[in-house]
């Protein structure tokens, strides 16, 4: 599982580990939040309106779910019990409390947690994406903090300071991890 606050790099890091470890295979999530342009419903999320979402998490349906920002987010049982029979392995691009909440019910799962080089890094580059207003990036980084003590729970902690380097060392990880199991 790769983690980090948002702007830390984790989705274009887990997006290079699918390319380069074939063994891999991404976890579709699902969740409220509107469609963005350019999103597949199944390849980048399952897009669900909240009764839906509220629906199955009453039938017990998700390992993990949790609110934030006022949208939904989870990883359906099914999403794993899939990849499960098939007998692959799933990358999960997920937040803090979700990817510790999977480590509970899955201990052997890898927490990967990536760390922006300093908060003011992280400012920058979610300024950079020009994808949120200024409430929505105060929103964002109200809950860094909360993000990067929760971090040390992670089995791993790479530092994004550099794309290439973090990318190689998330790799060595990985594939380390995939030789010992």
């Amino acid at each position: 599982m790769v983690s980090a606050p948002s702007g830390a790099g984790k989705t274009t890091i887990a997006h290079e580990m699918l390319r380069r470890i074939p063994e891999l295979e991404f976890s579709v999530s699902a969740t409220t939040r509107p469609r963005r342009e350019g999103e597949v419903d199944g390849r980048d999320y399952f897009f669900l309106s909240k009764e839906e979402f509220r629906r199955r998490v009453s039938r017990g349906e998700f390992t993990e779910w949790e609110e934030i920002y006022g949208e939904y987010y989870g990883t359906l049982n099914a999403e794993i019990e899939r990849a499960q029979r098939a007998g692959r392995r799933l990358l999960f691009d997920i937040d803090v409390n979700g990817a510790l909440s999977i480590k509970k019910r899955y201990p052997s799962a890898l927490l990967i947690f990536i760390a922006p080089p300093s908060v003011e890094t992280l400012l920058h580059r979610l300024r950079a994406r020009h994808t949120e207003d200024e409430a929505t990036l105060a929103r964002r980084m109200a809950r860094v903090p909360m993000e990067m003590r929760k971090g040390d729970l992670f089995d791993v902690r790479v530092v994004n300071d550099s794309l290439e380097r973090a990318v190689s060392e998330v790799q060595k990880i990985i594939n380390a991890a995939l030789q010992r199991s």
